[in-house]
């Protein structure tokens, strides 16, 4: 898959990132728990959710909303 969200397990903020990306209508991705690896867990440990297009690189780090998935999406970067 092209995009992956990074999460954590019983993680508030994921549950609500996920409803984004279904507001969205973001194309299918993977979800990768970092709870699960000692890498990921320092890397996005603090961090999560974290969208991540596997492409080119680019991470859209939570907070975002719908308009800025969307815009992620496209390629754009999303206002601040």
């Amino acid at each position: 898959m092209r995009y992956v969200l990074y999460q954590r397990d019983y993680c508030h903020l994921c549950d609500q990132a996920l409803a984004v990306m279904a507001e969205a209508r973001a194309p299918d991705f993977d979800s990768v728990w970092v709870d699960d690896d000692e890498a990921l867990e320092v890397r996005y440990g603090t961090r999560v959710p974290v969208l991540r297009d596997q492409q080119d690189g680019r991470e859209l780090d939570w907070p975002f909303d719908a308009t800025a998935v969307r815009q992620f999406l496209a390629g754009t970067t999303p206002p601040l």
